[in-house]
Order: structure tokens, then C-alpha cells, then sequence
């Protein structure tokens, strides 16, 4: 996936209604840390065949110093596809 250099309205909404699917798939115990949240989530953006594809990446060392022992899982990702309508018709979670 080639990332958009600019986004339109559309890309917009469909990295929104991404972030927002995947904010809301966290555990409760969670809201709230810097981990689940925003502040933690880089978005891109590409477009294929009609549809959007946007790849959300966990940027935990976006929220300042760790505690010892911490795990940073590295290449963690989710991947959706998205209508030009803002809604999310497939996710693809990666985990390693």
C-alpha cells in the first residue's frame, strides 16, 4: 500500500471510523492509559481499487519513559479496509 500524500474528505472519515473501531476494541481496565489511546496511534492511509486501506500503528514511545521490565512489542499493526463512506468492511489484526 502506497500512503496518500494528501488526504481528501473521505480518507479522513476512513481513518477516523479505523481509529475509532480500534480505540473501542481495548479493554476498559485500559481507557485512559497513554498506551490505548490517540496519542499512541500512527494512521496511514492508502487507497486501492475504491476502497481505503488504513494501517494503524502502536507507537507506545510516543507516551514518554517506560517502566522497567516493559514489553515494547515491536511491528504491532492492525490493517482495515474502509469505504469512501466511512465504514470499516474488514480487519486485518497483526500481532506478532
Amino acid at each position: 500500500m502506497r500512503p496518500l500524500a494528501t488526504l481528501d474528505g473521505p480518507a479522513v472519515l476512513a481513518a477516523h471510523a479505523a481509529l475509532q473501531q480500534l480505540l473501542s476494541s481495548f479493554p476498559k481496565e485500559s481507557a485512559g492509559t497513554c498506551s490505548h489511546s490517540a496519542k499512541a496511534m500512527e494512521v496511514v492511509v492508502g487507497q486501492e481499487g475504491g476502497l481505503y486501506f488504513v494501517r494503524i500503528n502502536q507507537r507506545v514511545e510516543k507516551c514518554g519513559g517506560f517502566a522497567p521490565g516493559f514489553n515494547l512489542t515491536l511491528d504491532w499493526f492492525e490493517l482495515y479496509a474502509v469505504s469512501p463512506e466511512g465504514q470499516v468492511l474488514a480487519r486485518y489484526p497483526f500481532q506478532p
